[in-house]
């Protein structure tokens, strides 16, 4: 699939954030807990979501959707997940705690994902390990076996997100209560614990560095609305500066965006927030500014791509460090060929401002924030850039495009 974009443009209007590609992941593997209906509402439709819904059909829930919502009744009869499908993203993982917990026993494959640097799964089975499980690998896959889980005080050497969710969903059917230290702070974090509180659970602490999580016997059904995507709110937001544009954004938690905010204000940029949504315009020069990505609250991993387009429009020079994923860089020399001129030393980025003087071209989409790069990058560019491999922006944005075409972009999508 390519996407070709005509540029220069301006990006003028209002549009809306779809449900957060990184809450809902976990909360459809945490949907595996129970055995009685869960409903998720507002379910976005992108790639991500098809292939953790194939999954748990293929180890025996039942999945009844009907337009934005789907209904999920937790059967488990296969704890061998295809290899095949867990492949092919990093939240497929997510689903060896609720496994474990339900079952006692689970065979996964190390999950896939975008190419982005080293995520060792080793902190998620650290947690596992210290709560009783016994861990071994086999053929490449994952095999995780206890006959009882019991809660315990888990530090994590890295705030990790995804080892976070993990074990809080193992220590939510866990016996006796799980502590865990240096938890990560995402809102996506915090969503899954109120999803799991929704159903019985009894987790303390959310949002902080300190998860205390009192196992139960068992959970029930129920409903739930995950979080609005901060990081489609904040592409989008980088995407109207970029262009010089002016819009109105729905649906977004001003709060959740506010690193991403405070940097686009310190370029520049005029930002007016209410409960529900913000305004955003730019009118004058992008000024250079200094980014640093960190884990929640500090400026996002996931929008470090995006930001680099932006300042490639800056008449100064910028940088970017990247502090969380140690090969995150690989949308730089498709920047390149559109004229960009950064530096990249170890884990820094060096922009040199080139006011609006990219060029169109034919660029890849290495990975989802890759390709949302490039996709604001070529809004802002003379004449036409085609992306190739453009089915990586679909992984994670709900019809970001055609979103972006609302406000004014020229955006053509047809198979390569």
């Amino acid at each position: 699939m390519e996407m070709k974009i005509k540029g220069p443009t301006k990006l003028v209007g209002e549009t809306r954030v779809g449900t957060s590609k990184n809450a809902v992941l976990p909360i459809l593997a945490a949907s595996l807990l129970t055995d009685e209906p869960v409903t998720i509402h507002q379910l976005p439709k992108i790639m991500d979501v098809k292939v953790v819904l194939q999954l748990l059909k293929e180890i025996g829930a039942e999945i009844e959707t009907e337009e934005n919502d789907v209904t999920i009744r937790g059967e488990i009869f296969n704890l061998y997940p295809s290899t095949e499908w867990v492949r092919k993203i990093r939240g497929s993982f997510l689903m060896l705690g609720p496994i474990l917990a339900r079952k006692k026993r689970v065979r996964i494959s190390l999950p896939g994902g975008c190419s982005i640097g080293s995520r060792p799964v080793d902190l998620h089975l650290k947690g596992f390990h210290l709560m009783g499980a016994d861990i071994r690998f086999v053929g490449g896959d994952v095999v995780a076996e206890a006959p009882k889980l019991r809660g315990t005080r888990i530090y994590l050497d890295f705030p990790s997100v995804g080892a976070t969710e993990n074990i809080m969903m193992a220590a939510a059917l866990a016996e006796g209560t799980t502590v865990i230290e240096n938890a990560a702070l995402e809102p996506e974090v915090v969503d899954l614990a109120h999803f799991i509180n929704t159903l019985g659970g009894r987790i303390r602490g959310a949002g902080t560095s300190l998860l205390r999580i009192e196992g139960v016997a068992s959970l029930h059904g129920g409903h739930y609305t995950p979080i609005p995507d901060r990081i489609e709110a904040g592409s989008l937001m980088v995407a109207i500066a970029a262009t010089k544009g002016e819009g109105v954004i729905h649906n977004v938690i001003p709060g959740h965006v506010k690193a991403v905010s405070a940097k686009l204000r310190e370029s520049g940029v005029e930002i007016e927030e209410e409960a529900d949504r913000i305004f955003i315009r730019r009118s004058a020069p992008i000024q250079s500014i200094y980014v640093k990505t960190l884990p929640y609250p500090g400026f996002p991993t996931d929008m470090q791509a995006q930001m680099m387009a932006y300042l490639c429009g800056c008449e100064n020079s910028s940088i970017i460090s990247e502090t969380v994923f140690e090969n995150r860089f690989l949308h730089v020399p498709e920047l390149l060929r559109m004229g960009a001129d950064i530096r990249i030393e170890g884990r820094t980025a060096i922009i040199r401002g080139r006011g609006e003087g990219l060029s169109g071209a034919v660029v890849k989409a290495t990975d989802l924030r890759a390709g949302a790069a490039l996709l604001i990058a070529g809004l802002c560019a003379n004449g036409i850039t085609t992306i190739e491999d453009c089915e990586h922006i679909d992984r994670g944005y709900e019809n970001f495009s055609e979103k972006l075409s609302r406000l004014g972009a020229e955006i053509d999508k047809s198979p390569s």
